[in-house]
């Protein structure tokens, strides 16, 4: 169809919907966008790049979502690459943003930290940190 061929008030009225109809799309797309959540952390305990003492006790680590417990995770590696947790991380049941790893004693040396982050609506994150024990 031919905009010249309609009187002039209908092909205004045309194009005006037509714009109506491209904003809407292009805000349902953004808004797409942001309901794909991902859990990225907040907080870290220790933090990437710290000095702790032997004597830490655990690794806590908070996200900007809720988690899901069974797919998210935390392991720490000391300098030959052994497991120093005790036991498998938890996502703390009162707050679902929250995940800690009890560690093993530690010995002076740099730890890496990896974590896997699965929020609730199945979208999954991942990376790692060190810090060092003194």
């Amino acid at each position: 169809m031919r905009f010249e061929r309609l009187p002039g008030i209908h092909a205004q009225r045309v194009l005006r919907i037509a714009a109506a109809c491209a904003a809407v799309t292009a805000l349902m797309i953004v808004n797409c966008q942001f309901a794909q959540a991902h859990a990225y952390p907040t907080h870290q305990a220790p933090a990437a790049g710290a000095t702790v003492t032997t004597s830490q006790k655990d690794v806590v680590i908070d996200f900007d979502d809720g988690l899901e417990p069974a797919f998210s995770s935390i392991t720490v590696r000391d300098a030959h690459m052994n497991a120093v947790t005790r036991g498998k991380a938890v996502v703390d049941a009162s707050n679902r943003k929250r995940m800690s790893v009890a560690l093993d004693p530690l010995t002076p040396g740099v730890y890496t930290v990896s974590w896997t982050a699965v929020a609730a609506d199945g979208h999954r994150t991942q990376g790692h940190y060190t810090f060092t024990a003194k």
